[in-house]
């Protein structure tokens, strides 16, 4: 492998990543001669039999054969080019019988771009075979022609190549400085060749991941299935968390209170005094239930909130924060009670977080709207290390705000200080 500290034209040459791109190429022409072949003969079999039943299962084989062949395409785009394209979904007819699958492998897009990937990969193959021999091989021989140029006159009966010649005249590539020049010029193709074929494979990956993968609609039903997934385990988690907050919190503690009074009621006949400390105490009690209930409806979602926006809302939430919090809301209206709900919590789970690891002076919060797209950010000046990956505290959050198609970027340096953006979709 190539020192790292050379030039990247000269190492491209050496690079393991440049010889697997050859292996591709190579390998591509024999392979994409033998998919167009099949492919099109057998859909063109099928099509010519479709006037009778029996070119509907021969048309549904061959788009079955060719979603094989996108299989080894696939996997030799992961081995060579390192591209990773997942598979589309796999074709299922609704009943399971096999007029079904057939219907259904018909019906299939996918099974489609598979066979258009066959035909236009076989004349992209030959394109990229030829340029790629041609300067690969002129390239190297002429490069090293000053070190097998003794042939020509020991074996083949002349001075070396020859460049010209006709009945009168030759001229050959014969003295220093023509072998010289020639191996110069093959240097010249050695350090090109790399960066066409970079060039001729960028295009093979862009069939491969256009034709091969699963369509942009599937991807985004995928995508949003996985997201319904996180918001139903989201809810789940919030309706656990509720619950065990109250089960621990307030319904204790009024557990406790109804004892209190029960007592205090069997003594009132008895110790009038006693009674009235107990009611007392049970007051006081009452006041602590209030306020831990309010704590927690302030967490699931403020009525200050629905009533006054995030501004009041975010700075109800700073003042809580164990250190000083600017807070900066500068948005042209209200946007909807589920992403004004989310940007609440996201902004308060942070500020939590500041409070219990951040072990900052100060922070900031930042709230604007950009295009179509809801901002938030907030800032200290921490020790820093705070990570969004499994297992950390932010990944529940990156997940929350994937969820409505948002994203959740950390920027946090050992020793601070840390930047934590939010974006969130704009839904007025």
């Amino acid at each position: 492998m190539a020192s790292p500290r050379l030039p990247a034209a000269i190492r491209a040459p050496f690079e393991a990543r440049t010889w697997r791109a050859l292996g591709y190429v190579l390998i591509g022409l024999p392979l994409g001669v033998c998919w167009f072949a099949l492919s099109v003969a057998f859909v063109a079999t099928g099509a010519g039999l479709l006037i009778t039943f029996l070119g509907v299962p021969i048309l549904a084989g061959a788009l079955a054969m060719c979603r094989g062949f996108g299989a080894v395409e696939r996997a030799r785009a992961r081995a060579l080019l390192d591209l990773d394209v997942k598979a589309p979904e796999p074709v299922r007819g609704k009943t399971g019988g096999a007029f079904s699958w057939m219907g259904a492998m018909l019906k299939s897009g996918a099974s489609w771009r598979h066979l258009l990937y066959a035909v236009l990969h076989m004349p992209w193959a030959v394109f990229g075979f030829s340029v790629t021999v041609a300067l690969w091989a002129w390239g190297w021989s002429l490069f090293t022609y000053p070190l097998w140029q003794w042939v020509f006159p020991t074996w083949v009966g002349q001075d070396g190549i020859q460049l010209y010649g006709d009945a009168t005249h030759q001229m050959y590539l014969d003295n220093s400085f023509e072998v010289a020049v020639t191996s110069l010029i093959g240097l010249l193709f050695v350090l090109v060749g790399p960066w066409v074929l970079r060039g001729i494979v960028a295009v093979d990956r862009l069939l491969v991941s256009g034709l091969l993968g699963p369509s942009r609609l599937a991807s985004r039903v995928t995508e949003l299935e996985s997201d319904r997934g996180v918001v139903v385990d989201t809810a789940a988690a919030d309706l656990r968390r509720i619950e065990r907050d109250l089960h621990d919190g307030p319904q204790a503690r009024l557990a406790s209170l109804a004892m209190d009074l029960g007592l205090a009621k069997e003594k009132l006949a008895e110790d009038p005094k006693a009674a009235a400390a107990m009611v007392d105490e049970a007051h006081g009690e009452v006041k602590v239930a209030l306020q831990e209930l309010r704590d927690l409806a302030r967490v699931i979602h403020p009525a200050v909130l629905t009533d006054r926006g995030l501004d009041a809302a975010l700075s109800s939430v700073a003042s809580r924060c164990a250190v000083p919090v600017s807070v900066d809301v500068d948005l042209p209206a209200r946007p909807v009670a589920s992403i004004e709900g989310i940007a609440y919590f996201t902004v308060s789970e942070l500020l939590q977080n500041v409070s219990r690891h951040a072990r900052a002076r100060r922070a900031w919060v930042d709230v604007w709207r950009a295009g179509d797209r809801l901002m938030l950010q907030v800032r200290d000046d921490g020790v820093g290390g705070a990570e969004a990956a499994a297992g950390h505290s932010l990944a529940g959050l990156v997940e929350r705000v994937g969820a409505v198609d948002g994203v959740l970027a950390v920027d946090s340096p050992v020793g601070g200080p840390t930047t934590i953006t939010a974006e969130l979709p704009w839904r007025a």
